[in-house]
C-alpha cells in the first residue's frame, strides 16, 4: 500500500470522526436546550407570581367551549342564569426527572429589540417568543419553509413576524410574501380552547428554532420565563371567562320555513357559511354573532329551500367580541324581529319564556362581568390576542 493510499485512508478516518463528533455535539446541545426549557426555577416577572413548591407542576386538561344554560328559578318567582362549565379532567403530574431539569440559560433580549413589536402581533403573555437577528437578509419563503415539516407536529399555532424594512414596520409573515427580512420573531402560542401547550410541543419548538438559527447563521434568543407555568396561568384565566350565550327562538306550532329564515337572515346582513351557520359581521369583517338551527340539521344553500325547523338559536361568543353588551342587545333585537315574523317566542334551554328582566340579567352577569375581567387582565375581549387564545 502506497503512502498516498495510507494518507487518504487517514484523512477519511479523521473526517468520519469529525462528522460523528459534530453530530454528537449538536445532539447534546439540543437535548440540553429542550431540558432546560421545561424547568421553572425563578419568579416569572411577566406574571408576578411566586415559583411553585419543589416538584413538577400539575398539567391542565383540555379545555372545551363552555355554554350558558338558562334554567327555571327556585321558588322566588324570578329566573336565574347558570353557566354550565365542563369539568376538567385531572392529568398526571410530569415526570420527576422533568421537574429536576435546570432553567434555560438563554441570553436575555435587550429591551430595545422588542420596543417596536406590537403586542397585537405577538404578546409575551400569550406566546413564547424567539427572537433572531440575521446577519444577511433572507427571503420570507425560505424562512417559513425551513422547519415546516417539524412544526406541523405541534398542536398549537406558531406565529411568524418579521420587520419589513421597506415600510419600517413589523408584519405577520405569509407564504406568498416576496421580500427579505433581517429581524425575525417567532411565537409559539401558549394556550387555546384545547388547553395549555404541552411539554412535547415546547421541546419540538425549541429544537426547530435552534435548527432554524443554525441554518440562518443567527442566534436564537429565548426569554428566561417559566413557560409551562405561564401557559397554565393564561389557560386558567381563559377558562374563567370563556362563555357562549345562546338565545333560543321556537315555533308556537307551525314550523319555520327555511326560505323565510334565509330571507330574514340575509336582510339582517347575515352570511351563510360552510359551517352551516349564518354569521353577522361588523364593518371590519369580524364575526359578531351567529344563527344556527336548533335542530340537528345544519343550514346549507342546497337544503334550506325545502327544510323547516321548529327552533333557532342566536349565539354570542363572549370573549371574541368587543362591546359585548351592545352586540348582545343587537342580537336580542334581531331575535325578537325573527319571532314577530315567524310567529315564534324566545325561550331558555328548558323551553321557558325569556323575559326582558332575564335578558338584562344575562347581559350584566355573563357578558359585562367577564368582559370587564378581561379588560382588567389587559386582555380585551375581541382583541387580536383574545381571538388567538379563544380559537
Amino acid at each position: 500500500m502506497t503512502e498516498l493510499q495510507m494518507g487518504l485512508i487517514g484523512l477519511g478516518a479523521i473526517a468520519v470522526v469529525g462528522v460523528l463528533g459534530y453530530n454528537k455535539w449538536q445532539e447534546s446541545r439540543h437535548r440540553k436546550l429542550a431540558e432546560s426549557l421545561l424547568k421553572p426555577a425563578h419568579d416569572d416577572v411577566l406574571l408576578g407570581t411566586a415559583a411553585n413548591a419543589e416538584g413538577a407542576s400539575p398539567a391542565v386538561s383540555e379545555r372545551s367551549e363552555p355554554e350558558i344554560r338558562i334554567t327555571p328559578a327556585p321558588a322566588r318567582g324570578t329566573d336565574r342564569v347558570e353557566p354550565v362549565m365542563p369539568a376538567d379532567e385531572a392529568v398526571p403530574e410530569a415526570d420527576d426527572e422533568l421537574a429536576e431539569m435546570p432553567v434555560l440559560q438563554a441570553e436575555e433580549m435587550p429591551e430595545s429589540a422588542e420596543v417596536d413589536l406590537p403586542v397585537t402581533l405577538l404578546d409575551p403573555r400569550v406566546e413564547f417568543i424567539v427572537a433572531m437577528e440575521l446577519v444577511d437578509p433572507v427571503a420570507v419563503v425560505q424562512i417559513l419553509h425551513s422547519q415546516r415539516d417539524v412544526l406541523q407536529k405541534l398542536s398549537k399555532p406558531v406565529h411568524w413576524v418579521g420587520f419589513k424594512d421597506a415600510t419600517r414596520e413589523w408584519v405577520r409573515l405569509q407564504s406568498d410574501d416576496n421580500f427579505d427580512v433581517r429581524r425575525l420573531r417567532v411565537g409559539l402560542q401558549l394556550a387555546n380552547r384545547l388547553g395549555p401547550v404541552s411539554d412535547g410541543d415546547l421541546v419540538i419548538f425549541a429544537g426547530a428554532m435552534q435548527a432554524l438559527a443554525d441554518e440562518l447563521m443567527a442566534v436564537a434568543d429565548m426569554p428566561s420565563i417559566r413557560v409551562r407555568d405561564q401557559a397554565t396561568e393564561i389557560d386558567r384565566f381563559c377558562a374563567e371567562v370563556d362563555l357562549e350565550i345562546g338565545v333560543n327562538l321556537v315555533s308556537k306550532g307551525v314550523p319555520f320555513s327555511g326560505t323565510k329564515i334565509r330571507a330574514l337572515a340575509e336582510a339582517a346582513g347575515m352570511v351563510l357559511g360552510a359551517d352551516g351557520l349564518f354569521t353577522r359581521y361588523d364593518e371590519s369583517n369580524r364575526a359578531l354573532f351567529y344563527l344556527q338551527n336548533l335542530e340537528s340539521a345544519q343550514f346549507s344553500p342546497e337544503t334550506i329551500r325545502t327544510m323547516t325547523s321548529h327552533g333557532l338559536t342566536f349565539l354570542l361568543d363572549v370573549p371574541r367580541v368587543d362591546h359585548g353588551e351592545r352586540v348582545f342587545g343587537q342580537m336580542v333585537e334581531l331575535a325578537k324581529r325573527f319571532g314577530d315574523t315567524l310567529q315564534g317566542m324566545l325561550v331558555d334551554d328548558n323551553r321557558q319564556p325569556l323575559t326582558d328582566i332575564q335578558l338584562e340579567h344575562i347581559r350584566r352577569e355573563f357578558i359585562a362581568k367577564p368582559q370587564g375581567a378581561m379588560a382588567a387582565y389587559q386582555l380585551a375581549a375581541g382583541s387580536p390576542q383574545a381571538l388567538r387564545l379563544f380559537s
